[in-house]
């Protein structure tokens, strides 16, 4: 058993998603959003790390997945996104979990099977795989997609380490 925190991180909203995994079956738990309404960069940053905190307090992830940075044509919004991302990064490694992190395209492949998959697409699967019923909002989705796609990579690495062997012959 393993709580999951995902988070999808952003400069005004940052998603996060908690799911339980065990063996291949997944529960979800909880989702939201971190909303930074402030103007003021260092301030959002303070309420990213704050608020993502209190979840690892209220929740008790034993792991956590984070999507990496779409670099797109506006540098200046990479950058932000960037800061977003590490003050996530930093609440999680301040209550020592340990944080893996995956691509957009990496966790749309888990989760819809497609890499270029759009947000409705991910919503509707993340619904589906964790059985939601009720609305959850696009970063949340994206969040909980993320610590799905987290579960599923661990689960295969566990897959691959328990095969009692492996043969290079050619498969005909």
């Amino acid at each position: 058993m393993a709580i999951i925190l995902g988070i999808d991180p952003g400069s005004r909203i940052t998603g996060y998603g908690l799911i339980n995994s065990v063996g291949n079956k997944l529960d979800y738990i909880h989702c939201g959003c971190v909303r930074t309404d402030t103007p003021s960069q260092p301030e959002r940053l303070k309420i990213i790390f704050t608020e993502i905190c209190q979840v690892i307090e209220e929740y008790s992830p034993q792991q956590a997945a984070v999507e990496e940075i779409f670099m797109g044509r506006n540098a200046s919004a990479a950058l932000k996104l960037g800061q977003a991302r590490g003050s996530a990064m930093v609440a999680c490694l301040f209550h020592e979990l340990p944080v893996a992190e995956y691509s957009a395209r990496k966790v749309k492949q888990a989760v819809v099977g497609a890499g270029g998959a759009d947000k409705l697409q991910v919503q509707h699967m993340v619904k589906a795989l964790l059985s939601i019923s009720d609305k959850i909002a696009e970063d949340a989705a994206d969040a909980l997609a993320v610590a799905i796609c987290h579960a599923n990579t661990e689960a295969s690495l566990i897959r691959v380490a328990g095969a009692k062997s492996f043969s290079r012959k050619r498969l005909k």
